[in-house]
């Protein structure tokens, strides 16, 4: 089956010559056989057959039909039949097919839808019809024709139809070229002589296809090795060198070596500017990509950009600085010369937000913004702005860094001072403005890091002021503790440094602290009051302390810490002038503890009403100290007492006195109410003193004072509150009230419908109408409730149902909501009696176990209890017994459920300790609080509903049952009555109960539950049984004795059990006993009391206790003569409980006879707690002789009481071994002295006695010369009133001094020991004796203690101006100096120091008390002479001068004296004026060694100081640095010396502008700038534009001088304006004048016009010629040859070498960077070679090692990178001990292998450590792209390939190198280097 089809277009094409076709033509034709298509088959010998038409051609094979287009280019038709095919043919324009088979059928096909339509037998006709055709398909085969495809005598497996055409030679050589068949287009180029190098072309730019294909990697080496020879093979056939040049800068060299070799070929054969420019980009293109990563279709895309800055930018974006930086460095001349503000904003955002500052910063400090300021100066704005926001951007991209590395990349934005023209139009701009205070604010933050540790983020310190940093600095530090250390070293350092007040800082912080934390904290977290008095006690201004100890008064939380308790104490101990406000803010808050005792802790008293309702809510505590207190608070708010006192006295006034008061207050309170104006004061006090009514019997007129007291409140505050007066009358009309009360209900129901429908509220408002009309607005509900209460509104009738239900339904929340405000807002009997249902019911549900909703933590007992006593207080009389039953058993049942354990059951919670001011007064008047039981907790599951059952059992009726008049329910009221028995049901559940208490040893609670239900039975069974014999045959009396019989036994057991607990108790609760022991017979009761009194030892407190008990009793009882006994125990048993206090016993004489107490009197007169009232009481009780005792008692006090203190134990602590205190020894005498017949012989011994004490024991002293005192006696051996005048001075002095010889001497000769206090106390003794007065005194002299020692000297009548004198030297010597020597050590410098001003002033003040002028100014004097030269000193002299004048100004003076006086103020004048320069030169630290000589010539100094370093560095730095103020310091020196500063200035303008000489035009402009505008100008104008010919010759020289110094003094329009200069030529005229003034001084005579007009090529030629041997002229025409763009490379490359010659290298160095930048650049290729080898030449420049490193930038700027000798240059730099920029110089080699030998060897012989040096040292500049890197990478590579890090073990680099062999990860490489680590032990 011939079913392969293979269209074989175009693809055998040959050409044949045929011989003459006929005789006509000569010679032979050239045709060319297309081959078209090819057929296959596994069969062999096909039968054949073709034809064709107008647009179809079939090829028959066999079985197979194949029909194609006219051309055989596309197959139409494919088809195989069952047998052979005879006959075919296509009609209808080849829409259909006719196929006829050998087997007879005939097929009709559809061509364009490849279907057989029809299949039919019919052959005859058929054949008929193809020969027809056959004779048609002859005629046109002569064009095509099918060939088999087989050997001879091999059988036919393929045919192919072929095209003859007529062919030209040319388009057969371009066919054979089109089909790359080379070797034949070649011959038959040369066969048919046609052009042979169109082959060669063609065939290269097959070759060049080849080599792109090679350059994707598309064949292998061998492959484009071929093709690289075959292309060099073909460029020497060609000799179109246009073409060759083309041709090798277009090819896509695969490798770097042949790009760099065909390049070079193409060079040598023609040379041009276009291939040494494509030789410097491919240096460029190898220096970023590294010749191993050379690839050609790069190269070729690299070549061809134009767009070098876009280049650059990709770079930027994708991270890569170190080719962005290359291709900067390497085409900086074409990006300038288009570069623009918009390419800089480019520039800026293509740089990655990630990319590192330390990488950013070195590039933009050599190359970007030195560039952005020679070429876009405007774009320095844009640069400024962008630096700042990316600086600001690191403190949160490097923190670690920070803020360090943002003031290292911000400070690269600001120019130099001095680049800034004030000409400038960018001149102050905003965004340079920006970031200067950026980098003052880093370097601030800098400093805050560095000296304080103290790091802040930039936002909180540009927001931030100098205090805020110090808080922070402060809120810091962790503890209280730490704040005096952080103080010293942070916050008084910081203070001095800005010159901020210190004590005023700390107040300030004190009040931020207090704000802050005040409000956020509780009683448990009181860190921070801490915290401010550690703060506070760093301040050292007294009165600032106080305002900071008034403000932690207010903050701190009540009750107040130890902490702050003790700071206010101390305090309030001194003296000053707000000392009162510190006693008023301490009495405030003396209140609010005050107020806190009564439970009160938060408290606004904003009016008189609230404090009167405080008052009357102390009042009602009934406490001791209520009164005290309520008038206390009244005082304090300045309040009227009277009703106060109404109150508390009607409190305790009897019952009759107190309603009589009451009646008369309330009848004068009614009268005075008739007065409709207002209600008085005094009125008010008269209606509210019924607040405290005492209880009256009688029930009504209790009730009336209750009601009138509610109509007083109600009339008080209806008029307070609603403007509604009410006189009494009119109160009680119930008709008045009605008409506010329905109206009232009305607004009411109004509001709840409008809250219920959700409508809005109506914008009428609700107004309280009183009987007069007086109206007021009621806005809320709030306003209506309490006009409602005031208007006695009962709302109980229906609040009361809506409470009762809630209880029937379990609501117990909601019911006791309302049952609050019922009993709050409606206090009287029907709220009574809603409260006792509401109790009652809740008692039933208790029992019963019924579900309830109770609010979290409630205690339901406590509230049933609080129910039942409220409803008592306010309940009908004929419910007031049901009430106090209730009362007594709900308080039992809460009692029970207070001992109960914790139940989630009942949802309650236990009773919690409660404090003494929450207990009720039942509880208070009821108990002791002694006795507490040691008993088992019940369980409330078990007790609660048995007490309540005992509850209701107590209370049997039902409250449905009716009741009438004098009914009670309860079960004490309860009659008997047929087939009723109330006592039944209470036996079972109060047996059940006693049980349970019993067995959880609850007696005390059992006895209160048993007598309770007793009590009630009993008095229930009493008021039944009227009459015992009717009762006993209308009841059964057995019953009722069994009943009674039970109860007994049950009372005894119980109370003979508790008795015995209690009084075994460790305290016995006396009232609890009484009350127990009247339960038991008179018998037992002795009985049990004597023996507990025997029983009991030396416990007096339990033996007073029982004796009192037995006292009362015996009262009770009417025994007289037993109670006689218990008094005597009791008399004994205080005396033992006194003296066991002072550590006496009385048990050897206890229960004795009188007669023998007084055994026991010289124990007591030994004991030191003894003082003489209880001797005497002692001797009173027990009828003891008093005046032996009394004698005994003063002879063992004053005789034995020194010898104890001397020999009294210093190192034990036991009371016993102290002393008696002094204070309490005299009073103790001075009471028995009165008692002496004769007090001569003791004022004898006492004088002589009192010089054999110790001189420093004051107290023993004082107390003998007041005993002296009183004895009243003479007294001739010395002063006493000056003895106790010196001993009063004394206790208040605390030495400060040593021990001295005097005293040691003394204390020797009087055989005294040494004191304890004598390092603290002044010897008496001496200082009464005058002659060892100043002895003693001198070394005393202080500040603190100069005025008590002022007062001893008066005292004593000593000399004062010596002792003036003194202490003003005294303070010198001991504060003055320690203080100069303390700040030289700091290093503080000269400026203002607040200590040291203090400790001055103390010596002005004791110099001016001096009496003699003369004295006091010697001593200034003296004191002046020794301080070191600066501020002090400087004063020191100034107050001598003072001190000075005012001597002279003595009227009363000899002349010797004054003549001394005015030759000694003289020279101290001349000393002040030198002490004041030196001064103000240290202060502004100028102070050097020159300066300092010429503080005696003002004017010399002045014009030092203008030449000051200092002044030339200020306009080198960017303004981030502080340098001296100079014009400040200037100015202070002409104030202090009288000079002329106008004339100084003047003759240092003519100096230093007008006169030969170097010119100092930084300094002009500095000394200018302190002076106007105006006057700069007017000053300058003569020298820039001279009038007239007068006066020196003005050169071009000083005029540019005066014009640089204007254009940076004056704005733009001032020059316009006044010297004609347009402000868009500023700089250009400048420039103007100085190459005109270089012209001037070569002898050239130009001017500035016609400098401008000349030709400047023709200007630099002349120069050249005539002037080439002037390095003056060589600088000259270089500055020409780059203004004005002059590029001759034969100049360029003399000139180049003249400045070498001449050994300008700086100079050289600038000129470099300038032509860098040329787009001439690569013309100079000698100049290149030459300036990059000069450096080596020059023996001067080689011997500068660092501009011979700053050099080798040069090396990735030069275009001619490839054809350098690199090795020999790597070889120079070794040679100048510069391993690190050779070794990169060899990184520069193109070749790899030669490469990587090369830096092997040399890092072989080199050391490691020298170039990892080099390359910190000197590669860290930014116009290295990446060799630095590249430097340290190889060098550490090597290192570890070669394990030697050895070398680096103990050096930075080591880092580095663990680094990078981790990052590598090698797995061999880390092994060898952790066995290295662990062998050196790392």
């Amino acid at each position: 089956m011939w079913s392969d089809v293979e269209l074989l277009t175009n693809e055998d094409t040959n050409t044949v010559r045929f011989g003459s076709v006929s005789r006509e033509e000569n010679g032979s034709g050239l045709y060319q056989v297309d081959t078209l298509v090819k057929i296959s088959t596994v069969e062999a010998d096909p039968c054949l057959s073709s034809s064709s038409g107008s647009n179809w051609s079939i090829v028959v094979a066999d079985k197979t039909v194949i029909l194609f287009d006219q051309s055989y280019q596309t197959i139409l038709l494919l088809l195989h039949f069952e047998t052979d095919v005879d006959a075919i043919d296509v009609c209808l324009d080849g829409q259909f097919l006719v196929v006829c088979e050998r087997n007879g059928n005939l097929h009709l096909i559809y061509v364009p839808h490849k279907k057989i339509l029809l299949t039919r037998v019919g052959y005859l006709s058929v054949c008929l019809f193809f020969l027809c055709d056959l004779v048609f398909s002859f005629l046109v085969c002569f064009c095509f024709f099918l060939c088999s495809l087989s050997s001879r005598g091999e059988p036919v497996s393929s045919v192919v139809v072929r095209c003859f055409t007529e062919a030209l030679p040319e388009n057969r050589l371009s066919r054979l070229l089109h089909k790359h068949m080379f070797e034949e287009a070649e011959k038959f180029a040369i066969t048919f002589e046609l052009d042979l190098e169109l082959v060669y072309k063609v065939k290269l730019d097959f070759v060049l296809e080849q080599l792109a294909s090679a350059s994707v990697g598309g064949y292998g080496q061998d492959v484009w090795s071929e093709l690289v020879e075959e292309a060099k093979t073909n460029l020497l056939k060609i000799t179109d060198e246009q073409y060759v040049e083309e041709y090798c800068l277009k090819a896509p060299w695969p490798t770097f070596e042949t790009a760099e070799k065909m390049l070079n070929h193409a060079a040598t054969r023609y040379s041009s500017l276009q291939i040494q420019e494509a030789l410097a980009r491919l240096a460029t293109f190898c220096s970023l990509h590294g010749p191993d990563n050379f690839n050609g279709i790069a190269w070729i895309e690299f070549l061809n950009s134009n767009d070098n800055l876009g280049d650059i930018l990709t770079h930027l974006r994708e991270g890569d600085m170190k080719g962005a930086q290359l291709l900067w460095l390497r085409c900086e001349g074409e990006i300038a010369a288009e570069f623009d503000e918009c390419k800089l904003e480019a520039v800026l955002e293509a740089i990655p937000e990630d990319l590192p500052s330390k990488d950013l910063c070195p590039w933009f400090r050599t190359v970007l913004v030195p560039f952005v300021r020679r070429v876009v100066p405007t774009g320095q704005k844009i640069l400024a702005r962008w630096l700042e926001q990316r600086a600001r951007n690191l403190e949160l991209t490097e923190k670690s860094a920070w803020p360090q590395n943002g003031l290292d990349l911000a400070v690269l934005g600001l120019p130099s001072l001095w680049a800034w023209m004030k000409s400038d139009d960018n001149y102050g701009a905003e965004e340079v403005e920006n970031l200067k205070n950026l980098v003052s604010n880093l370097r601030q933050l800098l400093d805050l890091h560095r000296k304080y540790s103290c790091r802040l983020s930039l936002s909180v310190f540009e927001k931030g002021s100098v205090r805020s940093v110090a808080f922070f600095m402060l809120d810091k530090v962790p503890a209280p503790e730490l704040i005096a250390a952080t103080v010293e070293s942070n916050i008084q350092p910081y203070a001095e440094e800005h010159e901020i007040p210190f004590d005023e800082l700390l107040l300030q912080y004190i009040k931020d602290l207090l704000e802050r934390c005040s409000s956020q904290t509780t009683t448990l977290f009181t860190e921070w009051e801490a915290k401010a008095v550690a703060v506070l006690g760093c301040m050292t201004d007294t009165d600032l302390m106080v305002d900071a100890v008034l403000e932690i008064m207010q903050k701190a939380v009540v009750p107040w810490s130890n902490v702050v308790e003790k700071l206010v104490q101390q305090y309030l101990k001194m003296d000053g002038p707000k000392q009162e406000l510190l006693k008023e803010s301490y009495q405030l808050m003396e209140i609010r503890k005050l107020l806190r005792g009564y439970g009160i802790r938060n408290f606004n008293l904003s009016n008189s009403t609230q404090i009167m309702t405080l008052i009357r809510y102390i009042l009602k505590q009934d406490l001791p100290m209520s009164l005290e207190d309520s008038l206390t608070l009244a005082e304090a708010y300045k309040l009227p007492t009277s009703q106060i006192n109404y109150l508390f006295l009607i409190q305790k006034l009897p019952s009759a006195e107190a309603e009589c008061v009451i009646d008369h207050l309330t009848s004068w309170a009614k009268l005075q109410l008739q007065d409709k104006d207002h209600i008085s004061e005094e009125v008010r006090s008269g209606m509210m003193s019924c607040v405290f009514m005492p209880s009256a019997d009688d029930a009504l007129k209790s009730m009336e004072c209750e009601n009138n007291l509610i109509m007083f409140k109600a009339i008080a505050h209806l008029q307070e509150d609603f403007d509604v007066f009410f006189t009494p009358s009119n109160y009680e009309d119930p008709n008045m009230r009605k008409q506010i009360q329905e109206h009232h209900i009305t607004a009411y129901e109004n509001t709840r419908g409008r809250h219920s429908s959700k409508k809005k509220a109506t914008t009428t408002p609700v107004v309280a109408n009183d009987p007069d009309g007086k109206t007021k607005t009621i806005s809320t509900e709030a306003d209506l409730r309490r006009l409602g209460r005031q208007l006695q509104r009962t709302e109980q009738e229906l609040w009361s149902d809506l409470a009762l239900r809630a209880l029937r339904v379990g609501k117990v929340d909601k019911a006791l909501k309302i049952l609050s405000e019922l009993y709050e807002h409606h206090y009287n009997k029907s709220t009574g009696k809603v409260l006792f249902t509401a109790a009652k019911t809740l008692c039933q549900m208790l029992e019963a176990d019924v579900p309830m909703v109770l609010p979290d933590d409630m205690d339901l007992p406590a509230v049933i209890h609080d129910l039942a006593c409220q409803a008592m207080t306010v309940c009908h009389s004929d419910l007031l017994l049901d009430c106090l039953e209730l009362c007594k058993c709900t308080r039992i049942a809460m009692d029970v459920y207070h001992q109960c354990q914790l139940s989630d059951n009942y949802g309650f919670i236990a009773k919690d300790s409660t404090s003494e001011a929450e207990k009720d007064p039942y509880s208070q008047w009821s108990f002791q609080d002694v006795f507490n039981e040691d008993c088992i907790v019940l369980d409330p599951v078990s007790v609660l509903p048995v007490q309540y059952e005992i509850t209701n059992c107590l209370l049997p009726v039902s409250r449905d049952i009716k009741l009438y008049p004098l009914d009670c329910s309860c079960l004490s009221h309860c009659s008997f009555e047929d087939g009723s028995n109330y006592l039944q049901p209470l036996l079972g559940p109060l047996s059940n109960m006693l049980q349970m208490l019993q067995e959880c040893s609850q007696l005390e609670l059992a006895l209160r539950v048993l007598l309770n239900s007793y009590g009630s039975c009993l008095q229930h069974i009493t008021s039944n049984v009227m009459d015992l014999k009717l009762s006993v045959q209308l009841y059964d009396a057995k019953e009722l004795q069994k009943y009674k019989i039970w109860l007994a036994d049950l009372q005894k057991s119980t109370t003979s059990t508790l008795n015995a607990v209690v009084f075994n108790w460790r305290m016995v609760d006396c009232d609890l006993a009484i009350g127990l022991c009247t339960l038991l017979s008179k018998a037992e009761v002795y009985k049990i009391l004597w023996k507990v009194i025997d029983n009991t030892w030396q416990n007096y407190d339990k033996i007073l206790a029982v004796a009192r008990i037995g006292a009362n009793l015996c009262c009770l009882y009417g025994e007289a003569e037993e109670q006689g006994k218990f008094l005597s125990v009791i008399t004994d048993a205080e005396w033992g409980i006194k003296l066991s206090k002072l550590e006496i016993s009385i048990q050897p004489v206890f229960r004795q006879r009188p007669e023998m107490k007084s055994s026991l009197i010289p124990d007591l007169v030994k004991n030191r707690k003894i003082t003489p009232d209880i001797i005497l009481e002692y001797c009173s009780a027990f009828g003891l002789d008093r005046d032996r005792v009394i004698n005994q008692y003063i002879t063992t006090l004053l005789l034995l009481q020194e010898d104890e203190e001397s020999g009294c134990d210093l190192g034990t602590s036991q009371e016993e071994t102290q002393p008696l205190c002094h204070a309490d020894a005299l009073e103790r005498v001075l009471k028995v002295i009165p008692m002496l017949h004769s007090t001569s012989e003791l004022t004898e011994s006492l004088c002589a006695a009192i010089l054999k004490l110790s001189p420093y024991n004051y107290e023993r002293i004082e107390v003998v010369l007041k005993i002296i005192q009183v004895a009243d006696e003479n007294v001739t051996t010395f002063s006493t009133s000056q003895a106790t005048g010196l001993l009063q001075h004394l206790k208040s002095y605390k030495r400060v001094s040593p021990v001295s010889d005097v005293e040691n001497t003394y204390l020797l000769e009087n055989s005294l020991l040494p004191h304890p206090l004598s390092n603290s106390r002044l010897p008496f003794h001496l200082l009464m004796q005058t002659k060892h007065f100043w002895k003693i005194i001198s070394p005393e002299l202080s500040e603190d203690t100069f005025p008590t020692l002022l007062l001893i000297s008066k005292l004593m009548k000593v000399s004062l101006d010596k002792l003036y004198m003194s202490a003003a030297n005294h303070v010198f010597e001991r504060k003055m100096k320690p203080l100069l020597l303390e700040q030289k050590k700091k290093g503080q410098g000269h400026g203002y120091n607040k200590e040291l001003v203090k400790v001055a002033k103390t010596m002005m003040k004791f110099i001016h008390c001096i009496q003699s002028p003369e004295w006091a100014a010697a001593t200034a004097h003296k004191i002046t002479q020794e301080l070191p030269p600066g501020h002090e000193k400087t004063q020191s002299l100034r107050f001598c001068l003072a001190l000075g004048e005012a001597w002279l100004k003595d009227p009363n003076l000899e002349d010797t004296a004054r003549a001394r006086g005015e030759m000694f103020l003289s020279k101290l004048k001349l000393q002040f004026q030198r002490s004041a320069t030196e001064n103000t030169l240290i202060t502004s630290q100028l102070n050097s060694p020159e300066n300092l000589k010429l503080t005696g010539l003002p004017a010399r100094l002045v014009v030092a100081l203008y030449e000051h370093s200092s002044v030339e560095q200020h306009y080198r730095d960017t303004g981030g640095q502080t340098y001296p103020d100079i014009h400040a310091v200037v100015k202070e020196i002409a104030t202090i010396n009288n000079v002329d500063l106008l004339k100084i200035r003047n003759m240092m303008l003519e100096k230093w502008i007008c006169k030969t000489g170097p010119a100092v035009t930084k300094v002009v402009v500095y000394m200018l700038q302190s002076c106007p505008m105006d006057d700069a100008v007017r000053l300058l104008r003569p020298i820039l534009s001279p009038l007239s010919t007068s006066g020196p010759r003005l050169t071009f020289c000083h005029r540019t001088r005066a014009l640089l110094c204007l254009v940076r003094l004056a704005d733009a329009a001032t020059l316009e304006a006044q010297f004609k200069i347009p402000r868009t030529k500023i700089n250009y005229y400048l420039k103007c004048y100085i190459f005109v003034s270089q012209l001037e001084a070569l002898n050239i005579p130009y001017t500035v016009q016609s400098f401008l007009n000349s030709p400047k090529e023709g200007l630099v030629k002349g120069l050249w010629k005539n002037h080439s041997h002037e390095p003056q002229a060589v600088r000259l025409v270089a500055d020409l040859c780059l203004e004005y763009q002059v590029y001759d490379p034969q100049l360029w490359n003399s000139l180049l070498q003249k400045l070498l010659g001449f050994n300008l290298h700086h100079y050289y160095n600038m000129t470099i960077d300038h032509i860098l930048f040329s787009p001439q650049i690569p013309s100079f290729s000698r100049t290149w070679r030459s300036m990059i080898l000069a450096p080596f030449v020059s023996v001067i420049f080689a011997s500068r090692l660092f501009e011979l490193s700053c050099h080798s930038s040069f090396f990735s700027r030069c275009p001619f990178l490839l054809n350098l000798d690199l090795i020999g240059i790597a070889n120079r730099f070794a040679q100048f001990n510069l391993p690190a920029f050779a070794l990169g110089t060899l990184l520069l080699i193109p070749c790899a292998i030669k490469k990587a030998q090369q830096i092997q060897g040399f890092l072989s012989v080199c050391n490691p450590v020298a170039v990892l040096e080099q390359v910190d040292d000197l590669m860290s500049t930014g116009e290295l792209a990446g060799i630095p890197s590249q430097v340290r990478e190889t060098v550490l590579t090597f290192i570890s390939e070669n394990g030697q890090h050895q070398k680096l073990l103990k050096t930075k680099h080591f880092q580095h190198l663990k680094q990078l062999i981790v990052s590598n990860g090698q797995p061999n490489q880390v092994k060898d280097l952790v066995d290295y680590l662990i062998s050196q032990n790392w």
